[in-house]
């Protein structure tokens, strides 16, 4: 987007936008970044506890307590909005996915879709998934190119394999593509590695695989700041389309794969043991994300992430 064009969205009335799940850790610091960026902003949350305590005060920032499975919570809570930013945040008691936790993810997906079809104001949406609805397949040690947004996981593999939260995020997602093709919704994705912060556990269901992941070259990770930028790129850039792999690094040495081991088991021996030949061994990247890098340059030639826009 050039500056020109940056600077007549802001100064539009057409910055008022939608997070969805704003109780997660990625939703709170997208309301953050918007609301600095001069964006009004309505922040849905799961609880209404969460809708009390969870933000500041901030003139620009109105919060709804909705469940993505109730339909008319989610409508109120998009009225006057152009733009949804949504992830799917699974229910606090929820530790980690479960088969049922992926068909409560496809009919929540379903619900808020069609809840924006409904929206006249709203012009685009962006949809957080994950990099495991793209590589999880049969095939993905013989296939000769890497993995990009044009791959998606095998539905049949992710349930023989028992990888719920990639058979989650690849059925609602493609749900979420279907409603939107139908509906004529502007639709965005973006596929993520895995999240960096103070919530990584061990328990995190992205990991179920996590060796296999490693030997393939696939593993890969994303820090908060770098994602959240990508979102709001690929909402503000005119330009942006279909799916977006989103990951700023490659597990593929043993010193990182150790380093995140490390972080996910903290009582580990602070020792990596590469003395010999096998842990000096590097895994070739087999997974790519130059669509949006291409993306992410082009865009920052006209708007900075990072700063206040004037309004």
């Amino acid at each position: 987007m050039a500056p020109s064009a940056v600077a007549s969205f802001f100064h539009s009335s057409n910055n008022t936008v939608c997070v969805m799940d704003a109780s997660g850790h990625l939703g709170s610091t997208l309301v953050k970044r918007l609301l600095h960026r001069g964006y009004t902003v309505h922040a849905v949350v799961q609880s209404e506890l969460q809708a009390d305590s969870c933000f500041g005060d901030d003139k620009r920032l109105k919060v709804f307590h909705a469940d993505p499975l109730d339909y008319h919570s989610i409508t109120e809570a998009l009225k006057g909005c152009y733009g949804l930013f949504y992830t799917y945040e699974p229910p606090q008691d929820q530790i980690t996915y479960d088969e049922y936790m992926a068909e409560v993810e496809v009919r929540a997906a379903h619900n808020v879709l069609e809840a924006c079809a409904q929206t006249e104001t709203i012009d685009k949406v962006v949809l957080t998934s994950s990099a495991t609805a793209v590589f999880w397949r049969e095939d993905r040690k013989s296939s000769s190119s890497d993995f990009d947004e044009r791959h998606w996981s095998d539905v049949s593999f992710c349930r023989k394999h028992k990888l719920w939260q990639a058979l989650a995020k690849t059925l609602a997602e493609k749900t979420a593509w279907a409603m939107a093709m139908d509906r004529g919704l502007s639709m965005v994705t973006i596929n993520a590695g895995l999240l960096m912060g103070p919530d990584l556990s061990v328990d995190k269901s992205y990991l179920k695989g996590a060796a296999e992941m490693y030997e393939d070259g696939i593993l890969v990770t994303v820090d908060m700041n770098f994602l959240v930028d990508a979102h709001i790129c690929v909402y503000e850039d005119i330009s942006s389309y279909g799916r977006y792999l989103c990951f700023d690094c490659i597990v593929n040495q043993p010193e990182d794969a150790f380093k995140l081991a490390s972080m996910l088991r903290p009582s580990l021996p602070q020792s990596c043991g590469d003395d010999d030949d096998q842990g000096k061994r590097i895994i070739q990247q087999k997974i790519t994300n130059k669509k949006l890098n291409k993306l992410m340059v082009d865009y920052a030639r006209g708007s900075q992430l990072g700063q206040i826009d004037e309004v």
